[in-house]
């Protein structure tokens, strides 16, 4: 999240790469050994944030089957801060906290929730608010202390060129932070993945940052200044490169989910089917208390997050794709393969599918479901009803910017 950004340019961190030893997931209980779920304050309410909409919402995921569905946690993103004591210890805005952090913490946990808090790897936040360097193990000391399960830590604030804080260094020294609290925390990296996180952030968090921010449109990219923010299909696009990197207890995490910010239904679906068929963390970004039941449907449709939480843990990948048109696969466990046909247009698409006549090979994993020598029942994962089988070609008709859904499991 860079909106609000205030930019300082801050003098480059002294500590070296080499004197901050790398805390990776496996030496801890694993944390996520699935995409984490849940929601996050910032895409639909960006700072206008206080413990009795926090409160609510945690309620409305209950009462709505979503905390059954498997959202979890319950994620404040950037304005919660107030000023640091006389120690250096932060506090909540008093204002929009009165009852504390501990307080709210308390609250999550009796409904089956998790806690989960916003900081910033710079001098201040995005929003201007305190940052976090200086001050990580003080601040992780005190997200213990209130009960916190999961820490989005940003990237604003942290300087500019040559005097740029170094990466590694930084989300190592939060992760020894966390470390030493003892109390076991989700670090999810937020650097939008300027510094390719891929290739070295699994050392330190659960999950990191792809891109820039999402936004809630299909096909966009929204400049600001010296960023963008971008819509579902080009973020989509950006992830096809890095699925060798995620698995179990390290996750892409192409951004929060604009799932009922969207202008239409097939658009929501088509969001929700593929951040699942990537295996990404699904963190609603949506008003949760406001929420209509063909939203709520789609969050919390039970094939669809099946998918995306199989404990397998491989990304999806395009296996056969147009301009117009994709169709994804993704390796389940017990054999099973998903497959999504994504219609990228704004007209609708007839598509079919010869299994018998179409290879389909993971190259990653090498896994292959032989449609030539073995049979697989197919469903239709939004509706649950059976779709035939791959003895046959599957015709499918896709509405514009819409995805069709299927489960393939062997006979």
């Amino acid at each position: 999240m860079r909106a609000l950004a205030a930019f300082g340019v801050l003098v480059a961190a002294s500590t070296s790469l080499a004197t901050v030893p790398p805390v990776a997931a496996q030496e801890a209980p694993m944390l996520a050994a699935t995409p984490p779920m849940g929601w996050n304050s910032w895409n639909h309410y960006g700072c206008e944030i206080d413990e009795e909409l926090i409160r609510r919402t945690a309620d409305a995921m209950v009462a709505s089957g979503l905390r059954d569905a498997g959202y979890t946690f319950v994620n404040l993103d950037d304005c919660w801060h107030g000023e640091r004591d006389s120690q250096g210890f932060i506090q909540p805005d008093p204002k929009r906290f009165p009852s504390g952090m501990r307080a709210l913490g308390d609250y999550l946990h009796e409904r089956g929730l998790k806690f989960g808090i916003y900081s910033d790897a710079g001098a201040t936040t995005c929003a201007g608010r305190p940052g976090s360097q200086g001050h990580e193990f003080q601040d992780a000391a005190q997200y213990a202390r209130w009960g916190v399960d999961y820490i989005k830590y940003d990237w604003c604030a942290t300087g500019t060129g040559p005097a740029q804080r170094n990466p590694r260094e930084a989300y190592g020294t939060m992760a020894r932070a966390i470390a030493t609290t003892g109390r076991p925390m989700i670090l999810a990296i937020c650097e939008w993945g300027d510094n390719e996180p891929w290739l070295w952030a699994k050392e330190y968090g659960q999950l990191w940052r792809t891109t820039g921010d999402i936004t809630n449109c299909w096909n966009c990219e929204l400049g600001h200044g010296s960023w963008s923010s971008l819509g579902v299909l080009p973020i989509l696009d950006k992830q096809r490169p890095l699925r060798a990197y995620a698995g179990p207890g390290h996750w892409n995490d192409p951004d929060m989910m604009e799932v009922g910010n969207l202008p239409t239904l097939a658009e929501n679906r088509s969001h929700f089917a593929m951040w699942a068929m990537l295996a990404a963390p699904l963190i609603m970004g949506t008003d949760v208390v406001g929420m209509t039941d063909p939203i709520t449907d789609i969050l919390a449709n039970p094939r669809i997050v099946a998918i995306d939480q199989d404990p397998l843990g491989i990304p999806g990948f395009l296996w056969r794709g147009t301009p117009e048109t994709g169709i994804w696969a993704k390796p389940l466990a017990q054999d099973r393969w998903a497959i999504a046909v994504l219609n990228r247009s704004d007209t609708a698409r007839e598509i079919a599918i010869d299994w018998a006549n179409g290879e389909l090979n993971d190259a990653m994993t090498g896994r292959d479901p032989k449609f030539g020598e073995r049979n697989y029942a197919v469903v239709d994962a939004w509706t649950g009803k059976q779709a035939g089988s791959t003895d046959s070609t599957l015709s499918v008709r896709v509405a514009p910017r819409d995805t069709a859904v299927y489960l393939l499991t062997p006979r």
